[in-house]
């Protein structure tokens, strides 16, 4: 079952080692947290990546902050260069997570890449969503819960 809309965002301890952090990152409480899954052989992660990576740069300034947490569908996805190639390939800066033995996709009742979480500043689910489809909605959904215009 996915997780219900307004639970408490869960912890990110467990994963198997971090990039771009010392450990788990502190999360500022008060600001709006995209969470997003992915995996270096998914492609619609690579065809999306750019795009969350201009949304975490575009309203990083307006309280956005993001975590990306590497699940991996295959063995092979488990290699922490191809990890880190991904990573130097699509500047990815934010903190990255491996979560090769799934404690946190299982926290947070997630079994898809990419998917995507948001959460507001009460630190609560306000949208979930998986695929490039669902993709298309993160921009909005960030922009509600930062306060900000929703664009049509």
């Amino acid at each position: 079952m996915p997780m219900r809309l307004g639970t408490p965002m869960p912890s990110l301890e467990g994963a198997t080692d971090w990039l771009n952090s010392d450990g788990v990152p502190q999360l500022e409480q008060g600001k709006v947290t995209l969470i997003h899954f992915w995996a270096v052989s998914c492609h619609i992660c690579h065809e999306t990546m750019d795009e969350v990576m201009r949304i975490k740069r575009e309203y990083e300034p307006q309280g956005l902050q993001t975590v990306a947490i590497h699940m991996p569908r295959f063995e092979e996805d488990t290699q922490v260069e191809r990890v880190r190639s991904d990573i130097e390939t699509y500047q990815i800066t934010q903190p990255v997570a491996l979560d090769h033995m799934r404690a946190i996709a299982d926290r947070f009742e997630n079994e898809y890449v990419p998917a995507f979480f948001v959460f507001g500043p009460d630190g609560t689910l306000k949208f979930r969503a998986a695929g490039d489809k669902g993709f298309q909605k993160v921009e909005p959904k960030i922009r509600e819960a930062l306060g900000l215009p929703v664009e049509s």
